[in-house]
């Protein structure tokens, strides 16, 4: 691949002995809804009891150990230390053995492409990257190829028989993106006839599943970050293009065409009265260019975790970014009555949390009648929120609830 950088960290995490699945995790069927419901619970709430698991989902006790002895058997549960109460017999917590299911997620990116591998408890086995000036399928397709060959080499055999597919994010629409990463339109209209699950098909024999890449970084701040708090809310993503997701009944909704919550359309309207997008007026891109325009190399942006070398310049982006994603921020209120705003990104705490905060400053001073003003919050996952939230798919496909309302009634 030209012009292109790779980067490569494996890392091994001990677990438990494991039965191996006959035929592979990706063969094993589709769970039945008590055993999702179960699974879900405690992927969301952590180790319970089986006792308090049948409180919770309604179950009776005997149904639920029955499920629970199937689940452990299937070594996608493992047990932990006796619990000892005041009375009776100690109960012995369940867990999501962290061993049990493996999923990888590629994420599609303006600069970069990332491919890392998940556990079944949401933490990052493995990762690789590559560094490009603007994605073209060619070079994707080659990085997954090789990536994928060189984690799936380290696996032992029991892990590589429980990877259960991969995921992949990427922009709405890529094709149409050229102007913005600056790519020659011929090049890029090549993405328009690219079947993803074609591609996958010639590296593996994983079941490929895609969705919308500011989607895939929402679902993975709702599965593993800030999203257990919320019932509904919008979350904004800024990455080299702002994008992203909405939560309704604690689940993402990614709407019948997956297009839904693209947030980074929102209009605008400019100073002259110019109809603009998010995505032009709050984007890292803008402030790529700003530093380009100066004579500054922006390629920290996307490789550092401290900006101070730009603090002249990141401090007029973020009095921009804010005060639009507070305006953005009141238009989604007013078609759902959202109670969080959550933001997150490829930006190093420091920014984000004072991109946060001035959102929060500006958005009190917009003109709210008729709406309730929503919290907002800083999302936690960063700058990986889109692969891990690609690799999720395959996972909540095959093992969890597809939706998560009414989990936090059972909480």
């Amino acid at each position: 691949m030209n012009n292109a950088h790779k980067e490569v960290w494996i890392a091994r995490v001990d677990g438990s002995k494991i039965r191996s699945l006959s035929g592979g995790a990706n063969q094993s069927g589709l769970r039945d809804y008590n055993e999702r419901l179960l699974l879900s619970m405690l992927q969301r709430n952590g180790p319970m009891p089986g006792s308090d698991l049948a409180r919770k989902a309604g179950l009776s006790p005997q149904t639920v150990s029955v499920i629970l002895r199937k689940l452990e058997n299937d070594g996608l549960l493992r047990r932990g230390d006796p619990m000892r109460g005041k009375v009776g017999k100690p109960s012995i917590p369940m867990a999501l053995n962290p061993d049990g299911v493996f999923s990888f997620g590629l994420n599609i990116g303006r600069r970069k492409a990332t491919l890392l591998l998940l556990d079944f408890e949401g933490r990052t086995r493995a990762k690789c990257t590559t560094r490009y000036p603007y994605p073209l399928p060619g070079q994707i397709f080659a990085f997954l190829r090789d990536s994928y060959e060189e984690i799936a080499s380290a696996l032992p055999r029991d892990h590589a028989e429980r990877v259960c597919g991969i995921g992949i994010a990427a922009p709405f629409e890529l094709w149409n993106w050229h102007e913005l990463v600056g790519a020659p339109a011929a090049e890029f209209a090549r993405w328009k006839d690219v079947s993803f699950q074609a591609e996958v098909a010639e590296i593996c024999n994983l079941p490929a599943f895609v969705v919308n890449d500011a989607t895939a970084a929402c679902r993975a701040e709702h599965i593993y970050g800030r999203g257990k708090e919320f019932r509904d809310y919008a979350y904004f993503f800024l990455a080299a293009f702002v994008g992203g997701g909405i939560v309704l009944n604690h689940s993402v909704y990614e709407g019948h065409q997956g297009n839904a919550g693209a947030l980074g359309s929102l209009r605008s309207v400019g100073p002259n009265g110019e109809s603009r997008q998010l995505v032009d007026i709050a984007s890292i891109h803008l402030l790529e260019a700003r530093l380009q325009e100066v004579g500054m190399d922006p390629s920290g942006l996307w490789t550092k975790d401290d900006w101070s070398d730009y603090d002249r310049y990141v401090e007029p982006w973020i009095r921009q970014t804010a005060q639009e994603l507070a305006k953005a921020a009141l238009s989604t209120c007013s078609v759902i009555d959202f109670e969080a705003i959550v933001i997150d990104g490829g930006l190093p705490r420091d920014v984000k949390e004072t991109l946060v905060a001035r959102t929060r400053r500006y958005l009190s001073n917009q003109d709210k009648r008729g709406l309730i003003l929503p919290q907002v919050e800083a999302g936690e996952i960063g700058g990986n929120a889109r692969e891990i939230g690609a690799a999720c798919g395959p996972i909540l496909s095959q093992y969890l609830l597809n939706t998560n309302a009414g989990l936090s009634d059972l909480a």
